[in-house]
């Protein structure tokens, strides 16, 4: 079945396209093979090219090969399905996945965010509204271009570092491999120790869209950056502390 949602043209022929730089290519690991070229078929007048699998281990492989600039991955796949997929991706390789899963089921949604996914949209979906996705994640992805008016920083709160010049993270000296979406949202926070930040404020500019009453994906994004940076050194204090309703502060050092 074609997983799209169609509500008036929403045909993207008229898009004036990416501007400048070569094309960059997106793997499509699903199983619909129309649904795979209906994506193509939105995506290349955005400037991009679209590579589609239609299984597990195929899909895997082609997205280790370092030829892609991010995944759009469907959990429903013959073989291995789209968790195990993603687990192995995210075992050797932080390339961007947008996971696609039945619209409702909120556990899928939780555990593909869980294993590293940096969004998801449920099916079935209206195609602008992945080019959206795709873009939003894509942008966060990329370098900030050099305009002579913004040069890297190092961001430092207690024994974790940040380089904003290489993407890089460290705590006390250690290397923390991060998603896209963790790193933007470490930044964020990291920006404001000691303050509140809310959730309306971390996915506007974290995940680029609006807050939804049921959207609890930076919640999960905010979990998996737990658990990868631990408790703050010398004591069983949050890093991360939720102001309950509200959002998130990172700790400063010695805050109880």
């Amino acid at each position: 079945m074609i997983s799209f949602l169609r509500g008036g043209d929403t045909r993207p022929g008229d898009a004036e396209g990416r501007k400048g730089g070569t094309m960059e290519r997106i793997l499509v690991i699903d199983d619909d093979v129309g649904l795979c070229e209906l994506v193509s078929e939105y995506l290349a007048p955005e400037g991009y090219e679209v590579e589609a699998s239609h299984d597990g281990e195929a899909g895997t492989e082609r997205a280790l090969s370092g030829e892609h600039a991010l995944v759009v991955l469907d959990f429903m796949l013959p073989g291995i399905n789209g968790f195990e997929v993603l687990r192995r991706i995210r075992a050797r390789s932080r390339l961007p996945v947008v996971m696609l899963t039945a619209r409702g089921d909120e556990l899928d949604r939780i555990v593909g965010l869980e294993i590293g996914a940096d969004d998801y949209l449920p099916k079935p979906f209206n195609p602008r509204e992945l080019v959206a996705r795709i873009s939003a994640v894509l942008r966060r992805a990329r370098p900030e271009a050099d305009d002579g008016r913004q040069s890297p920083q190092t961001l430092a709160v207690g024994d974790v570092e940040m380089d904003t010049g290489t993407r890089v993270v460290r705590r006390a000296g250690k290397m923390i491999e991060l998603t896209v979406v963790e790193y933007d949202l470490l930044e964020k926070l990291l920006r404001a120790p000691g303050r509140i930040v809310t959730r309306e404020e971390l996915v506007r500019d974290v995940l680029h869209r609006n807050l939804s009453p049921f959207d609890r994906s930076i919640d999960m994004h905010v979990s998996n950056l737990r658990k990868k940076l631990g408790h703050q050194v010398g004591g069983s204090v949050e890093r991360i502390k939720t102001v309950r309703g509200v959002g998130y502060i990172y700790a400063r050092p010695g805050e109880s």
